[in-house]
């Protein structure tokens, strides 16, 4: 299984780390399959988050799963809500797409109701 983590950078006491995509059976600084971006705790003000979207939502994609805090970081960095956003967006014009051909379907068929004299009622 494939996992989204962080790895650990920098010097002693002052650490950075980058999101990587990574095997979940590999040790945490071990051999990655991507780099995804990077987290710096130490920056003044707010700490520094990049993250590559597109990889990263590729990965999402084909099922990787975030670690509790990478999760949070693709959070605070508004990534996640833009992925759920897009989900949805793609959720409503599916059913828009699906709600004008059954519209479509059903004028174009002819209405069977009481015009004609052919339906089983005996006299």
């Amino acid at each position: 299984m494939v996992k989204l983590r962080l790895m650990r950078m920098g010097r002693r006491h002052a650490p950075t780390y980058r999101i990587v995509a990574i095997d979940s059976r590999m040790r945490r600084d071990g051999r990655f399959l991507e780099i995804l971006g990077h987290y710096n705790p130490r920056t003044s003000g707010d700490p520094e988050i990049v993250v590559k979207d597109d990889r990263t939502a590729y990965w999402l994609g084909v099922g990787a799963q975030p670690s509790e805090t990478v999760r949070s970081l693709l959070r605070r960095s508004g990534m996640l809500g833009r992925m759920d956003q897009e989900r949805r967006d793609a959720y409503l014009r599916e059913a828009l797409e699906r709600r004008s051909i059954e519209e479509q379907r059903a004028s174009d068929e002819p209405s069977e109701g009481l015009e004609g004299g052919e339906g089983g009622e005996g006299a």
